[in-house]
């Protein structure tokens, strides 16, 4: 899986002890990161895991295999495990729920997964601050400790120019949400709009119905596939502040409904 740097600065210190890591990093100093675009990744390969360092919030991108490189601390997916991966490991397991996100450039679908239910929520018609407000108040009232938010992919798996603004939204929700312990996921979201308008057809649903709610079964596409798959290929976003990571490794508090 992805390795988890917690300070950008200070993976520059453990670059030498990695021999398999991009020599071009190695020459460049903590001046030079500084000054890369927000977001900058760099990609490699370490033992055929992929890191990706960004200039920005870090992005751990998950799957069901544990990688450890030399010199870098890493944060595997027992430390941090999805839900999805819990649920896969305990089908008893009871905790908290999760938000399906669609987000759109006017408009946001939300979707909620409780136990093996996924229902559709609202669609807001928020931005910047006011939209991560709501979701923060919507994750709260709904029990819920992680986000699943869709990023926009093409058919061949590469991003597209609205995945950076995805990206952007994901970043500073990470910031909140982590606060409180949650969670933020990014999940390929490509082809969700369309199972969507399936699924609502199939469901009788008018076409002004669908067309009010699509984006709300968008989320709810997005959450099946996130739970289907058992979060595989999902990226946590985490800040780069390394007490709020240490917010989310111990979780939020215990519900005493579950944990008496």
């Amino acid at each position: 899986m992805g390795f988890v740097v917690e300070d950008c600065f200070a993976f520059l210190n453990s670059i030498n002890s990695c021999s398999t890591l991009n020599p071009v990093l190695s020459q460049m100093g903590s001046q030079q990161l500084r000054a890369l675009p927000a977001p900058t990744s760099f990609l490699f390969p370490n033992n055929g895991a992929i890191l990706r360092v960004q200039n920005g919030p870090l992005s751990l991108q998950l799957s069901t295999k544990n990688r450890v490189g030399d010199g870098v601390r890493s944060t595997s997916i027992d430390e941090i495990p999805p839900n999805a991966v819990r649920r896969k490991r305990n089908l008893q397991w009871r905790g908290g729920f999760s938000i399906g996100v669609d987000l759109g450039m006017a408009r946001t679908g939300l979707a909620v997964s409780k136990g093996f239910t996924f229902r559709p929520l609202t669609v807001l018609k928020l931005r910047g601050q006011k939209l991560e407000d709501e979701l923060i108040e919507i994750a709260k009232k709904q029990e819920a400790d992680e986000f699943i938010i869709g990023l926009p992919k093409s058919s061949d798996g590469k991003e597209t120019p609205q995945s950076n603004k995805v990206r952007s939204v994901a970043g500073r929700l990470a910031v909140r949400a982590a606060d409180r312990g949650w969670r933020v996921y990014l999940m390929d979201e490509h082809g969700t709009s369309k199972e969507a308008i399936d699924r609502m057809i199939n469901m009788g649903l008018s076409e002004s119905s669908r067309r009010n709610k699509n984006d709300a079964y968008a989320a709810v596409m997005v959450l099946e596939r996130y739970f289907f798959t058992s979060g595989d290929g999902t990226e946590l976003v985490l800040p780069k502040n390394v007490y709020l990571q240490e917010k989310i490794r111990q979780g939020p508090p215990k519900d005493i409904d579950f944990f008496p």
